[in-house]
């Protein structure tokens, strides 16, 4: 299968566009918002840790376990936040979507589900992937709540798994979608959806 990592994802709604350090001011804007980080491991609001954020997401892009997009409302054509497919292993084919951050404006409005969808096709029908999965901060039940609305199973909680920004050690809890349920997954969760 091939390795495409530095791809453009679209659909009529959304355009998943490799980010690039060139990005950084216009994604600023979006993270300033200090109420995105509640659960957040970073902090992206603060002084420098945008520019943290996207060399440490290139580098992984470049060392082929990463692809790093991003996310723009064609409805508006304003950037609204930034999403990945990471922590890739190629070896057991598996990755997980994450890292995904998108700004109150654009919060309930489709977006987030439309992008699922995009990188869930690439993932399981481009990449190969087996398993792909997702983590969320017990706490964070509206996040919980959109992962089972795309379909993933909820698999357990790690307990004391992650220190985010403030010293808080989180819960995550984590889901998943496997190949051989993604054809389910896609017929009865994302009926709408046509990725161009």
């Amino acid at each position: 299968m091939p390795r495409v990592l530095n791809i453009i994802l679209e659909s009529e709604r959304v355009l998943l566009r490799p980010l690039s350090l060139d990005d950084e001011q216009s994604l600023q804007h979006v993270a300033d918002d200090d109420a995105l980080w509640i659960y957040g491991l970073n902090d992206l609001s603060k002084s420098g840790e945008l520019n943290k954020y996207i060399l440490k997401a290139l580098t992984d892009r470049d060392d082929d376990t990463a692809a790093v997009w991003v996310i723009i409302d064609k409805k508006t054509n304003l950037i609204a936040g930034c999403t990945r497919l990471a922590e890739i292993s190629w070896k057991d084919e598996r990755g997980q979507i994450g890292w995904t951050w998108i700004g109150r404006d654009f919060q309930g409005s489709g977006l987030n589900k439309e992008m699922k969808f995009l990188i869930l096709s690439y993932g399981f029908e481009v990449l190969g992937l087996n398993r792909i999965e997702f983590k969320a901060d017990e706490r964070n039940h509206q996040s919980r709540q959109a992962l089972l609305s795309i379909g993933a199973t909820r698999e357990g909680i790690l307990r004391q798994h992650m220190k985010i920004h403030n010293g808080y050690i989180r819960n995550t809890v984590f889901y998943s979608i496997l190949r051989s349920e993604w054809d389910t997954v896609k017929e009865q969760y994302f009926k709408n959806f046509n990725s161009k």
